[in-house]
């Protein structure tokens, strides 16, 4: 059975990659479980790069929550506006973290997500020409095949101010069917 773990990377509540993502949730079948996880409510420990030295500690609190609802999940979808084209603090930290997920024996981390899909929906504030999502697209595509995921590609709406995605008629269609 799919399951599916709903990643709000934005620091705006109802922001308009959310906005977007619960339009595509839509069409998810009813059967197909859903939970939604704002990373800003749950908020990680600054990531220390210690993989040459003392290595990582198992996961604990916030980390631990969001470890176990990643690796419960068979599709991880990833919610996050282009800041500066990049990923928000949020969201990068997070994906820190599965650095030091992955080198957990315990855990088995990267063979676990090997295979689950890795989808992404990327609001940008820049009109469909100017591409500046295009890095952040990059990255996560780029993660997925690191991960040895699976890449149905990247959801991508633009707008600026909030609701602003909600008249980009063709994210809207695209919503719609995104997860069939």
């Amino acid at each position: 059975m799919r399951s599916f773990l709903f990643v709000l990377s934005s620091t705006r509540v109802d922001g308009n990659s959310e906005r977007l993502a619960r339009l595509a949730a839509r069409g998810l079948a009813p059967e197909i479980t859903q939970t939604w996880l704002r990373l800003t409510d749950h908020p990680l420990e600054p990531f220390a790069d210690t993989r040459h030295s003392t290595g990582y500690a198992t996961p604990t609190h916030n980390a631990k929550l969001l470890c176990d609802a990643t690796l419960a999940a068979t599709d991880l979808v990833l919610m996050t506006p282009v800041y500066w084209y990049s990923l928000p603090w949020t969201l990068a930290l997070y994906l820190d973290h599965w650095s030091a997920w992955m080198r957990d024996k315990e855990l088995g981390f990267l063979k676990a997500m090997e295979g689950r899909a890795l989808h992404a929906i990327v609001v940008d504030s820049d009109d469909d020409a100017a591409g500046s999502s295009l890095p952040v697209i990059d990255t996560l595509r780029r993660t997925a095949d690191y991960m040895k995921m699976t890449w149905p590609g990247a959801l991508v709406g633009h707008g600026n101010r909030p609701g602003d995605v909600e008249q980009d008629t063709t994210a809207i269609a695209a919503a719609t069917t995104y997860f069939t």
